[in-house]
């Protein structure tokens, strides 16, 4: 009996010594974010509010967080990402002005490569929500158009890191392209008054690329000057969609300016093991 507590006992440090070189090996996943800022030109149309093109400013705030997944973390990142945007746009004639206002928030998981050790692609899917409103004060009846869609849709990334000098510099390509989801949008000419009444019939919309198309584009050079980046880039994107005689048009392009970086939470009383791995969500 003696024997076989002993035996036991062994086995269960055994077990315990195991099971802590595995925690102590766990690999740090740090967290890569960016704080932008977007300003450029905007192009807007939407035949429930005019048949004109309208034409102005756009700017927006933009955040983007990267981390490697718990499983597979090598192969496996994710992204978390938000926008908030404003357009100021006039017609033709310049004697009338419509507003955008919009906010889109959406998360992606993407598988990655490294075909060569200063080059990572990655492709994934994405799922996200995105609303606002178009604004034209000169309508009397409908001054507004209102927008609400739920997508899924592929995205992905091309990172290269490279030396300008003595500058480390990390330039990167990520667009994103909605496939299908559902979207909001009413009658040509019905009023948001009506709905309010209770007319709710065809307002939910299956979305493809025949009755709605979305493309972001954004190109960046993250400029390592420290602990801290220096984002700059370019944010293209191209908006068309046409459903119950509707129309709506948006392009914007835009210079990007922000901040980025990568942080790293660790347990104060766990500290960092000399044996753990740091897997970058980016690279």
């Amino acid at each position: 009996m003696r024997n076989i507590t002993l035996l036991l006992t062994l086995l269960l440090g055994t077990l315990l010594m195991h099971a802590e070189e595995h925690h102590a090996q766990k690999p740090l996943r740090p967290v890569f974010a960016a704080y932008t800022a977007e300003a450029g030109s905007s192009h807007l149309a939407d035949t429930y509010l005019t048949p004109l093109r309208y034409t102005g400013w756009h700017a927006g705030i933009d955040y983007a967080r990267y981390q490697a997944m718990r499983f597979s973390p090598e192969r496996w990142v994710m992204r978390m990402h938000g926008n908030l945007s404003v357009d100021r746009t006039i017609n033709p004639a310049r004697n009338a002005t419509m507003w955008s206002a919009m906010l889109s928030l959406d998360w992606s998981m993407m598988h990655r490569w490294r075909p060569l050790p200063s080059l990572t692609l990655a492709l994934g899917g994405s799922t996200g929500i995105e609303g606002g409103c178009l604004y034209n004060a000169r309508n009397g009846n409908n001054p507004a158009s209102a927008k609400g869609a739920w997508t899924i849709g592929l995205t992905g990334y091309a990172a290269w890191r490279l030396n300008i000098g003595h500058l480390p510099v990390t330039l990167m390509y990520h667009p994103s392209l909605p496939v299908t989801g559902i979207f909001f949008a009413p009658d040509y000419g019905e009023l948001y008054y009506e709905i309010y009444l209770g007319d709710h019939s065809g307002l939910v919309h299956g979305a493809w690329w025949g009755n709605r198309f979305e493309l972001d584009n954004l190109v960046t050079a993250d400029l390592h000057l420290g602990d801290t980046s220096l984002r700059l880039g370019y944010k293209g994107k191209i908006f068309s969609s046409k459903v119950n005689h509707i129309v709506t048009r948006m392009f914007t392009h835009a210079l990007v300016i922000g901040v980025s970086g990568e942080w790293l939470s660790v347990n104060p009383r766990k500290g960092i093991s000399p044996e753990a791995g740091i897997i970058n969500a980016i690279y």
